[in-house]
């Protein structure tokens, strides 16, 4: 296992760090909530495999956080699910009336949350001013004290109470979530 440290609140220093990743800090410190970091800047968290020993520093759910868009493109989601659940489209297009779901392009994903493949999360949502992305949560999610999630880039990592993430931090977005039952075998 890699040697991470896990720190609490924000960086000492904004330096090497982009705007982006700096705009999360601001935005959880505005709202007085408790958060834990460790960077990772040797190994990019782009799969599930890569997030394991840093999820274990953290000691939050593994979470998947999935892009993506209906065939028209005119509608756009951005679903958390646990990291050991199989993602079924079929599955989810059921519960939010959107037939033929694929995953956002990296455009898309930059345009809408300003992250970029790899480093999506709900921090993202800070960027969807006019709400065209919906976010999607797999009830186990909500079952976990502790959500993991990206600073909007994947070279740090970041331990949330899950009731602020989808309770202050939410509001704070202006966005809402809708709940859905993934059983992903």
């Amino acid at each position: 296992m890699a040697d991470y440290k896990l720190f609490k609140g924000r960086p000492e220093t904004n330096e090497g760090r982009l705007d982006k990743e700096i705009r999360c800090y601001d935005l959880l410190d505005s709202l007085g909530m408790e958060y834990w970091r460790t960077d990772h800047p040797d190994a990019q968290a782009f799969t599930m495999e890569a997030c394991r020993d840093i999820d274990a520093v953290l000691g939050a759910v593994v979470c998947k956080n999935l892009f993506l868009t209906n065939r028209q493109h005119t509608a756009y989601y951005l679903l958390l699910m646990p990291g050991d659940k199989v993602f079924k489209t079929k599955e989810l297009s059921s519960q939010i009336n959107s037939a033929r779901l694929s995953f956002g392009s990296a455009g898309e994903m930059e345009e809408l949350l300003d992250c970029t493949p790899g480093s999506s999360s709900i921090l993202g949502l800070m960027n969807d001013r006019d709400n065209r992305v919906q976010l999607l949560v797999d009830e186990d999610v909500l079952k976990e004290e502790f959500l993991g999630c990206h600073p909007c880039i994947n070279t740090s990592s970041l331990k949330i109470y899950t009731e602020d993430a989808f309770g202050k931090l939410l509001r704070a977005m202006h966005h809402e979530m809708k709940v859905v039952k993934l059983v992903g075998e």
